[in-house]
């Protein structure tokens, strides 16, 4: 948010603290001058309206885009942003060819129902009967890919197998996707299998205003008993900001109506649904809640009721790791009985493990479906999980300290420098200060404190900068905005990847004071007086 004129008046001030013609020994004249060349290269920058703009919204890396020789010069910001997003796209396109983004889903039922359902009577005489039986009833496997054409044309290929107690099949389907506008596009379909027949289909999707959509899809099926038609059409409107309603039409081998409202909002997501249709008609109702956590942990319910039975579900699921979700369902129905669904996301797969415990609605299956994940999870998340992300993020740091060792060496040769050239500015801001009593800078760090007793063995990572925080005082005030301290004059990061701190001891109309201010916190000092608008 600095003026033209804040920028001239902080160049000017450290041209002067940089210049080299102020400093005679050899090497700090040196060093001068590299230092001087960067405030140069950052004047040029800021001072440009252009280049200013893309840096504050991009940083550097705008500044290193290709193709902004041959851009108009813009004057507001919004326009450089509309340049860069079509630089972006335009180096997108040429990356069509090496993007697939395949999707997968293995699904993995159990069988654990003689876990809580034995008769004895019929097993005394069997041997091995002691042991409950425990096996794998169905398994499913599919996997997709997609193939970008051109950049409104994509192909996608997908495959699933199936097996269910030993009888099993599969499909290949091949869809074609064309963007026909900003309002909609359309998809063909074509597949084949070996349970099923071939298989032709059409979607087709449109916005009909900027609140409402429409998503067509027709389906011909080919088996041993003729054509079977299908048809399902999806009406959708945006009811508010965080509410959409759906009217859905399905036409064929299970027609049905169906319509709902799902409303998702930052903590919390609800949806009610209720379907009319042959065979199965149904109500539902579930809610789930998003903790506002680093983990992301939700917990969710839900209760469902119609011809079939009812069912009631419950269950979580947590952010175990940067790209890995996992959470675990009970599902308790009538006559369903009882199960546990476990699923792991996995960036784009998705592993689901249903295992299902009795047909019977049994409070030891449960309550058991119900603990023992639980402690399964804290078991494995204290003895296994916590350990190895805090290994993996070691690794990285290390990986990230390696990688940058040598621009963070050398920007603590440029801090080092700075400082020593910073000596003889900083010897007449304090005499100054000391002569109105003012604000001096009597110790300053900078790094990783360590103030939690749990982290008393981790090493304390900081650096002095007491000349650097003197050298921006100005007429008794330090301001500093929100912005990663390291980047300041006479300032670098001692402790890459980590969280970082600035403690500042300063004595203010001859006072003592001591303020702390997290690495991207603003820090105004001396205090304005709450009431009074007075230093303080």
């Amino acid at each position: 948010q600095a003026s033209q004129d804040e920028l001239k008046a902080a160049y000017r001030r450290l041209c002067m603290l940089y210049h080299p013609d102020k400093h005679r020994d050899p090497e700090l004249k040196t060093q001068a001058e590299r230092l001087f060349n960067l405030v140069h290269q950052a004047y040029e920058v800021l001072s440009d309206p252009q280049t200013r703009a893309i840096y504050d919204i991009y940083g550097r890396r705008g500044l290193e885009m290709e193709g902004w020789e041959v851009v108009e010069r813009k004057r507001t910001a919004a326009e450089i942003r509309e340049e860069f997003e079509r630089l972006q796209r335009e180096r997108e396109e040429r990356r069509l060819q090496q993007r697939t983004n395949p999707k997968g889903t293995i699904s993995v039922g159990i069988d654990a129902t003689d876990l809580f359902d034995r008769y004895d009577e019929e097993y005394e005489d069997v041997p091995g009967s002691s042991f409950p039986q425990i096996e794998i009833n169905k398994m499913h496997i599919s996997q997709s890919i997609e193939a970008p054409l051109t950049s409104t044309d994509t192909a996608i290929l997908s495959g699933n197998l199936s097996t269910q107690n030993g009888n099993g099949g599969g499909s290949i389907n091949l869809a074609l996707r064309r963007v026909t506008s900003a309002k909609g596009w359309g998809e063909l379909e074509f597949g084949a299998g070996d349970l099923h027949g071939p298989l032709f289909g059409l979607k087709i999707f449109r916005n009909l205003t900027p609140r409402c959509f429409i998503t067509t899809n027709c389906a011909l099926q080919f088996s041993s008993r003729g054509v079977r038609p299908g048809l399902t059409t999806v009406l959708a409107r945006n009811l508010d900001k965080n509410t959409m309603g759906y009217l859905q039409w399905r036409w064929g081998i299970q027609s049905a109506m169906n319509t709902s409202i799902v409303r998702d909002t930052k903590t919390s997501h609800f949806t009610v649904a209720m379907q009319l249709g042959i065979p199965h008609s149904f109500m539902m109702v579930s809610y789930q809640h998003k903790f506002q956590d680093e983990d992301q942990t939700r917990v969710k319910g839900s209760l469902k009721a119609g011809f079939f039975g009812t069912i009631v579900e419950y269950g979580a699921e947590r952010k175990i790791s940067r790209h890995s979700v996992l959470g675990a369902t009970v599902s308790v129905g009538v006559p369903q009985g009882v199960s546990l669904k476990i699923k792991l996301n996995r960036a784009s797969q998705t592993y689901f493990f249903p295992v299902h415990l009795t047909d019977q609605l049994l409070p030891s299956a449960v309550f058991y479906a119900t603990v023992g994940p639980l402690v399964i999870y804290f078991a494995m998340h204290r003895l296994v999980i916590k350990p190895y992300l805090r290994a993996q993020k070691e690794r990285e740091l290390e990986k990230q300290r390696e990688s940058t060792a040598s621009d963070i060496l050398q920007k603590k040769q440029e801090a080092e420098a700075a400082v020593r050239l910073m000596q003889e500015s900083v010897r007449r801001i304090i005499e100054a200060e000391e002569a109105r009593m003012g604000l001096i800078v009597v110790n300053a760090w900078y790094g990783k404190f360590v103030n939690d007793n749990s982290k008393k063995n981790e090493k304390v990572k900081v650096i002095d900068v007491t000349v650097p925080l003197q050298c921006l005082v100005k007429d008794s005030k330090l301001i500093l905005t929100e912005a990663s301290k390291a980047g300041l004059p006479g300032f670098y990061d001692p402790c890459v990847g980590e969280e970082k701190s600035l403690k500042v001891l300063y004595q203010f109309r001859g006072v003592l004071h001591q303020v702390m201010s997290a690495d991207n916190e603003a820090l105004r000092i001396p205090k304005q007086c709450k009431y009074h608008g007075l230093p303080s």
